[in-house]
């Protein structure tokens, strides 16, 4: 299911067609949804291009606000929120998010270009579990997601991609 896909389904949807839950409707072996919430275009594809390449269900979001409506809509797995977006900034987000009981717990990865050890100290103390600065180590980005989802999770996710990639060379 690509990002396009959960996009154009989710703009079909309107909130009388929601479930109550949608963590209730998801299926157990289905791919761990992961929130990208990144103004930069660049760097919201690159990283949900990584990400499906490694498995994940990905959807994206270009604001602080759409990362709410997104998050409360899909309830994903893990999100991945700039600190410094457009709207509402990923740490308001966050608290915003965090009300939402469904989304009480959800592990929430910030990504900032902002070394400062008081503004990662500020995310993590206002409820974020992770701090990732910018530009991403692929290999911290992949221990971090890991270390929030669990291990069967991540390595689901990646068994997916795994037998995507095999299925696609047995068709040549």
């Amino acid at each position: 299911l690509s990002t396009l896909t959960v996009m154009a389904a989710l703009s079909k949807t309107t909130n009388d067609t929601l479930p109550a839950s949608p963590l209730e409707h998801r299926r157990p072996d289905a791919k761990p949804l992961v929130l990208v919430a990144e103004d930069h275009e660049d760097t919201r594809f690159m990283l949900s291009y990584l990400l499906d390449l490694r498995g994940y269900q990905v959807v994206e979001a270009a604001d602080g606000e759409e990362a709410v409506l997104l998050a409360g809509r899909l309830c994903p797995d893990l999100i991945l929120m700039d600190m410094s977006l457009p709207r509402l900034d990923g740490l308001a987000a966050m608290l915003r998010i965090r009300q939402l009981d469904a989304l009480h717990y959800v592990p929430v990865v910030f990504l900032s270009g902002h070394a400062q050890p008081d503004i990662r100290a500020a995310a993590l103390a206002k409820g974020g579990n992770e701090f990732l600065v910018k530009p991403l180590k692929l290999s911290e980005l992949e221990i971090a997601i890991e270390r929030q989802l669990g291990e069967d999770c991540a390595s689901r996710a990646g068994q997916q991609s795994q037998e995507r990639k095999d299925n696609y060379h047995e068709g040549f």
